[in-house]
């Protein structure tokens, strides 16, 4: 499957809550990262998404929030993802951040401003957590 999201996760389903409208989904990756997504339940049903199930999330680069020195800090964002920068290319005005957090298997990209980049001393080797929330996540099964 080709789509233009740059994010592309593999995974299983290893949660599934139900609600009366949408129902969140926790995908596990092989690495044992996890992401939550929130969808319909139409959605849910319709995709067959059941525990042990094979699943896949996509989530766009500009739906990607990059921050440093977080500490104790407490976010809604249910996906929260740390690791270090693995590249930064610039453009004119924003940049692609590839963030490792997985150990070298898997990387996670955002679309930040230039500005931001250089307030947070983006560059390669530094410590940062790329954020998301869980609405920003689609879900699909493979086939």
């Amino acid at each position: 499957m080709k789509t233009s999201a740059r994010n592309h996760f593999e995974g299983t389903v290893s949660k599934h809550a139900t609600g009366a409208v949408n129902d969140e989904i926790e995908i596990t990756l092989a690495g044992g990262q996890k992401i939550v997504a929130v969808v319909t339940r139409e959605s849910a049903m319709g995709l067959g998404l059941a525990v042990g199930a094979p699943a896949f999330a996509l989530v766009k680069a500009s739906s990607v929030v990059i921050a440093t020195e977080l500490g104790t800090a407490r976010l809604s964002a249910r996906n929260q993802l740390a690791g270090v920068v693995a590249s930064v290319q610039a453009g004119a005005v924003n940049a692609e951040v590839v963030i490792d957090v997985g150990g070298g298997a898997l990387t996670i990209a955002a679309i930040v401003t230039q500005g931001s980049v250089k307030a947070l001393g983006l560059a390669q080797g530094s410590a940062a957590t790329a954020i998301f929330k869980a609405s920003s996540v689609i879900v699909g099964v493979p086939g």
